[in-house]
């Protein structure tokens, strides 16, 4: 926790700086009791964003230290936070692992949901873009996971595969405790029908994802 306190003191509202000078200290190993503490009080409930979002589970205060995180001493640890995650997989109820891919490229498009703005039964964005190259038309999208581009068609459709991309959505803690990917699934913030489609976005031969690279060697002389 003590390496993101300079960026959540950045994200402070003005009326905390009260809370802020009755501490001692906010440098390097300032006390981690006494920032979450501050943290508490600096935010409140409104619309459908409440306080209790900022309460984390074992996996997210396993990794708010990644140099713990990734050292060899915690292996073990890492390992059964991992298996606690799969274990919240919950996979298709009909066995039908395919939805539309073009619902799943509006759902990879959108960022919208969970909100104070946003209502309670709004339908949430998959936000995808914002980390991954995905369909090859797509000019605009983030790097910080790798391109899904060719996904399906570089990696077919078994069982296995299928299952390990659905868990990935679903909860990608299962595989990598400290992945940067929201759990999607395991966190309410996209249901059954929409991780369908999601995943006929990657898997659907019909799906721009798969279609054949352009070849982009210059044709001969005219």
């Amino acid at each position: 926790m003590k390496h993101i306190a300079l960026l959540a003191v950045t994200l402070l509202p003005l009326a905390a700086g009260p809370a802020l000078s009755q501490t001692a200290s906010w440098g390097p190993g300032a006390d981690d009791a006494a920032f979450s503490r501050m943290l508490a009080a600096s935010f409140k409930d409104k619309g459908i964003a409440k306080v209790d979002r900022l309460t984390q589970d074992e996996t997210q205060a396993f990794c708010s230290d990644p140099e713990a995180a990734a050292s060899p001493a915690a292996a073990a640890r890492r390992e059964r936070i991992e298996a606690a995650n799969m274990a919240t997989v919950k996979w298709p109820s009909d066995g039908q692992w395919l939805g539309d891919w073009k619902q799943g490229e509006a759902i990879a498009q959108s960022g919208r949901g969970n909100t104070w703005t946003d209502k309670p039964d709004g339908a949430n964005g998959g936000n995808c873009y914002n980390c991954h190259q995905i369909s090859p038309a797509e000019i605009s999208y983030g790097t910080i996971g790798p391109s899904l581009t060719q996904y399906g068609a570089l990696r077919g459709r078994d069982e296995e595969t299928l299952k390990a991309t659905w868990a990935k959505i679903y909860n990608a803690k299962a595989s990598n405790a400290c992945s940067n990917m929201p759990r999607a699934g395991h966190m309410g913030i996209l249901g059954e029908t929409q991780i369908k489609h999601l995943m006929a976005l990657l898997f659907d031969p019909k799906s721009p994802v798969n279609a054949s690279p352009v070849n982009t060697q210059p044709g001969p002389a005219k």
